[in-house]
């Protein structure tokens, strides 16, 4: 019997295995040709009759002459491209993202480089396919054996930067059924596609160092978030976490780049403190990820730290999207939050993560899981991402937008003229 899927997936892995890192782009010329793909275009046609779909609609011919900082890549394009690769980076650059993001971990040899999260090698790189490296990993490689999920964990901080730079990127997934580790290579969303990481190529991992060079020749701006460490520390008893933070800041000064392009971001409110008191200038635009609105209990201690985290020199939060909007009860309209009022009475600037995340709107499942939840009565179709994105510019008035494909905030933007 004939298993296609099977083949697929194994010649996907074998070809993980095989393939060999290409170059590093560490200089690119600026994108001035940009483009938005036929996605924005797609959800405007699916919106329902509103002022809002003729306003967009209007725009369809409306060339974008330049990078919109509304605009922000999240982790590149990782809808599609695998995530913090050069090739997602520069997707994102030519869907008109004015601001680029590296997530930054740390290496054996501490090393910044460029993942989502410190221990995400095994969902996000072939780390696993290839033997001298897996047996490096924080968890070896287990597979699904009565009715247990395979596992596995490795982490930036269990190999050293040269190790890291051999490795290809691919899309962030795994099978949980795997008997093999490449069979665990597989399990990519149905809404997202392995058309840019197929069997033969090689998605280019990097540095921050690299990342740096790479944002400043396409003349973008830069957001590099801290990522938490997910070890003991100090590392190896002597790497601070302040150590870790000046690091990033240190790379971006060697670069000599401008502190006003560059957001610095942490979950961590010590680290955004640690830059407003010791790199002033890149702890003004120093962005706080502030996930304390996970619970109710956070949510209503954000709420009330406003003015307190103002004084402390706090001027940018990042929270999910759910924690901006709110549905008014009489008119039933999309609205900003208790969160966004108070942000604003506060001087706050806000930020929000991430669009185009959860999947298709379509199913129940996206829009209660997480970055909707608050407004899941009123986002039944994919058009409707255009209703949230407008009104967290317009009604909360965000400074900029993440997403996982940015073409559709450059639309937006360039649309309106942001």
């Amino acid at each position: 019997m004939h298993l296609p899927h099977l083949t697929l997936t194994l010649g996907f892995a074998a070809a993980l295995v095989t393939a060999a890192p290409k170059p590093s782009h560490g200089s690119q010329q600026k994108i001035t040709n940009l483009q938005f793909g036929s996605r924005p275009y797609y959800l405007v046609d699916d919106m329902d009759a509103s002022p809002l779909k003729r306003k967009l609609e209007s725009c369809s011919e409306k060339r974008m002459k330049r990078p919109s900082d509304f605009s922000i890549s999240h982790r590149g394009a990782p809808l599609q491209f695998p995530e913090h690769t050069v090739q997602g980076w520069l997707a994102a650059a030519r869907q008109g993202a004015g601001v680029i993001e590296c997530d930054v971990a740390f290496t054996k040899d501490r090393q910044l480089v460029c993942r989502h999260s410190q221990c995400d090698l095994h969902t996000t790189t072939n780390i696993l396919t290839i033997p001298e490296l897996a047996a490096k990993c924080t968890t070896p490689f287990s597979p699904a054996k009565d009715g247990k999920s395979a596992t596995a964990k490795c982490c930036t901080s269990d190999i050293t930067l040269d190790e890291f730079k051999s490795l290809c990127g691919k899309m962030d997934a795994s099978d949980p059924t795997a008997t093999t580790p490449e069979e665990y290579q597989g399990g990519t969303a149905s809404y997202r596609t392995d058309l840019y990481a197929a069997p033969g190529e090689c998605g280019t991992l990097s540095t921050h160092k690299e990342f740096i060079k790479l944002t400043n020749s396409l003349g973008l701006k830069f957001t590099s978030e801290l990522k938490t460490p997910e070890v003991e520390m100090p590392f190896q008893g002597e790497y601070t976490q302040a150590m870790y933070a000046q690091q990033l800041i240190d790379e971006y000064k060697a670069a000599r780049i401008d502190p006003r392009r560059v957001l610095a971001q942490s979950f961590l409110p010590d680290d955004i403190f640690y830059w407003i008191k010791n790199e002033p200038a890149f702890g003004r635009q120093a962005v706080y990820l502030d996930e304390r609105v996970d619970t109710a209990e956070g949510y209503e201690e954000a709420v009330k730290s406003m003015s307190s985290l103002r004084k402390k020199g706090v001027r940018t939060l990042a929270p999910p999207i759910f924690a901006l909007l709110d549905i008014d009860e009489r008119s039933g309209k999309i609205v900003p939050s208790t969160y966004a009022k108070a942000a604003k009475k506060a001087g706050i600037d806000l930020i929000a993560w991430s669009l185009e995340r959860s999947g298709p709107l379509t199913t129940v499942k996206a829009r209660k899981e997480y970055y909707y939840s608050t407004v899941v009565e009123k986002v039944g179709s994919e058009g409707d991402v255009y209703e949230v994105v407008n009104a967290l510019a317009k009604d909360v008035g965000v400074k900029g937008i993440f997403s996982d494909w940015p073409a559709t905030v450059s639309y937006y933007a360039n649309c309106f003229g942001l």
